[in-house]
């Protein structure tokens, strides 16, 4: 199957991360990738679909886990939620500290300034 025919969605991913309870059952995007389609050879736009539909099955409250060290699994403890928690919160200050660098600005000023764009910009965009 070529990476033109082939097709994933969301639901497909999130039916096969919930056959994979706990951080040992992880399993990496290109590997996720295979599963579903079938599909051997790497498909770097089906990983990258992938890993859009964990963002968004994550905002929707499903605990998938996971780092590129361990691939996607779901949460089986509140202990792995939390270390995926603190990983997702690192990278966010982590680029949100770039930020502040780039605008030239401090970390409150900048918080400051996502707080009022958020309120302006006040959408769900999990199901467009």
């Amino acid at each position: 199957m070529s990476t033109t025919t082939a097709s994933i969605n969301a639901a497909q991913v999130l039916a096969e991360l919930r056959t994979r309870p706990g951080r040992d059952n992880g399993i990496h995007v290109r590997d996720l990738v295979a599963r579903i389609t079938g599909q051997t050879a790497p498909a770097p736009a089906l990983e990258r679909r992938v890993r859009e539909f964990v963002s968004a099955l994550r905002l929707q409250g499903e605990q998938i886990c996971g780092k590129p060290d361990t691939g996607y699994f779901m949460a089986a403890s509140p202990a792995e939620l939390d270390e995926t928690c603190r990983y997702l919160r690192s990278r966010a200050v982590s680029g949100l500290l770039i930020e502040s660098r780039m605008r030239r600005v401090s970390m409150p000023a900048l918080l400051g300034q996502l707080s009022l764009s958020d309120k302006n910009n006040a959408t769900d965009t999990v199901n467009s």
